[in-house]
């Protein structure tokens, strides 16, 4: 695909969705920059990397080393890497068992557009908060197709349960008390408006991890997984797949999958 030139005026656009199994982060973040690149040059189209990780702590760039729990040889033990990264946010988990979402999308062909008059370079602060938003709805409608009620919370980004269980309805502008969280989103758009990082949904991961940080740097804040509140969860396969119908719906994109 290096050197073809791709424009964006077909509609709707279209997107690659590349499923990429279980990825080193560092290997699946160089691609994300790889990627942005050519995108952002107009010689790759938008693309949803999908993937698990090997165990491994990110930082943002809000992440406060005190919040990670584990000393180094805690972490030899758990076989647990560590990064500081370019997203927003604080610290959070992946690993295997949990559906780590990369959408590498320039905001603009995803419907969201700059102000009138504003520094071409830079994106206005609302249309990163609307992507996000976005990207929430994205993993809230894929949970209730699986029988999740999940939702926002008022102030914090990411997909939360309230903690009665599944069967508890959601609840507008409830604060984290009495919630759980089963999906960490943090973002990073660079001048050109390209997307990297994303989503990371809590399917049946290994729950222990978390005790190793404080997740977001809210303390006492629960985590939980589709495993834990599901009697049968569904395997990594069909949340794939309802994750993919909903990012379509709500990105309006023409998914294209390279064989």
């Amino acid at each position: 695909m290096q050197g073809e030139c791709y424009t964006y005026h077909m509609s709707p656009p279209t997107c690659l969705v590349l499923h990429l199994g279980l990825m080193p982060y560092e290997e699946a973040w160089k691609l994300q920059e790889a990627l942005a690149a050519q995108i952002a040059a107009g010689k790759h189209p938008p693309a949803l990397l999908l993937l698990e990780h090997p165990h491994t702590y990110t930082f943002g760039r809000r992440g406060q080393a005190g919040n990670l729990l584990w000393d180094e040889a805690e972490l030899i033990r758990r076989g647990v890497r560590v990064h500081w990264v370019d997203r927003g946010g604080d610290v959070t988990y992946h690993g295997p068992g949990q559906l780590v979402g990369y959408p590498i999308l320039p905001l603009p062909t995803a419907g969201l557009h700059p102000q009138p008059g504003g520094n071409p370079a830079r994106l206005p602060q609302a249309d990163y908060v609307g992507y996000l938003r976005k990207l929430e709805e994205v993993l809230i409608r894929a949970l209730q197709r699986l029988g999740v009620p999940a939702q926002r919370v008022s102030g914090l980004t990411g997909v939360w349960i309230h903690s009665a269980g599944p069967d508890a309805p959601p609840q507008p502008g409830v604060s984290a008390a009495g919630m759980a969280k089963i999906a960490a989103i943090g973002v990073k758009v660079d001048a050109h408006g390209v997307t990297r990082h994303g989503f990371a949904l809590n399917v049946n991961p290994d729950m222990s991890y978390w005790q190793g940080i404080i997740g977001c740097g809210l303390e006492g804040c629960t985590t939980t997984s589709l495993a834990q509140l599901l009697p049968s969860p569904p395997v990594m396969k069909l949340v794939t797949e309802q994750v993919i119908q909903a990012f379509q719906e709500l990105f309006e994109y023409h998914l294209v999958y390279p064989t």
